[in-house]
């Protein structure tokens, strides 16, 4: 059977792996929990980049390269795809639909920090839902803004930010009591498309307020793409266990 290596980073990618035996490889990049109750191997760490990772395709004699990564990991998608072809094997690929808006939202899509940061100026209670990339720029906070950030883990903020640790699945009501507790005027996210965060989306509507939304970078072609973990298990020929 052909030796497949699941590059994970979506919820998808763990019931990808749920379906996987003890001859093929899950791999993590560290952030997270790794599952317990796994039959394939797991991996936890970085490759080196393309030739790293290509250099591992090669060691371990993997027959079959799967990319279940975040919709924003532009960097780990192209390095999977040039590791592949340099590695001779196909590179399959999961790509999640996008959120759309619907009636009642208003988004702006934003490409960019400093695009971010002009289109942040007339708020003042912004809550950050885009990781740990903020934490780069306490020390640029502006008078008389006060930004919440909901990150996996909690870390330190400031006296103009407060960070919160939290993974998803997050219910609409938690979201809506998160919205009305901190007095969030406005939202910032990344277009992830997943179900699990999806809520924020439906109480920034419902309380009229603005999305700024990170642009999706580009990610590369790769040999197969797939929208959904149904159609990608059903093209190896393994069971839906999601």
């Amino acid at each position: 059977m052909t030796r497949i290596l699941l590059l994970g980073g979506v919820t998808e990618a763990l019931a990808i792996a749920r379906t996987l035996g003890p001859e093929h490889i899950y791999s993590l990049a560290g952030v997270g929990r790794v599952p317990g109750d796994l039959r394939c191997q797991v991996r936890v760490g970085g490759y080196g980049g393309a030739e790293g990772l290509a250099r591992f395709i090669r060691e371990q004699r993997i027959g079959l390269l799967l990319d279940a990564t975040h919709p924003y990991a532009a960097q780990i998608s192209a390095n999977a795809v040039a590791a592949a072809k340099s590695s001779r094997v196909p590179c399959w690929a999961l790509r999640r639909p996008a959120w759309q808006p619907q009636p009642g939202d208003d988004w702006r899509e934003i490409d960019g920090w400093a695009q971010l940061v002009e289109a942040l100026r007339p708020f003042k209670r912004p809550l950050f839902t885009l990781g740990r990339e903020p934490l780069q720029h306490l020390d640029e906070i502006p008078p008389g803004q006060f930004w919440t950030l909901r990150a996996l883990e909690a870390c330190p903020g400031n006296e103009h930010c407060e960070v919160i640790g939290a993974r998803g699945p997050f219910l609409i009501e938690d979201e809506r009591q998160l919205f009305a507790r901190r007095q969030i005027d406005v939202l910032i996210s990344k277009n992830s498309g997943s179900s699990a965060t999806e809520p924020k989306l439906e109480v920034a509507r419902e309380r009229g307020l603005p999305v700024l939304v990170l642009k999706r970078p580009d990610l590369p072609e790769t040999d197969r793409n797939f929208s959904s973990t149904t159609q990608l298990l059903l093209a190896l020929g393994l069971p839906d266990k999601a």
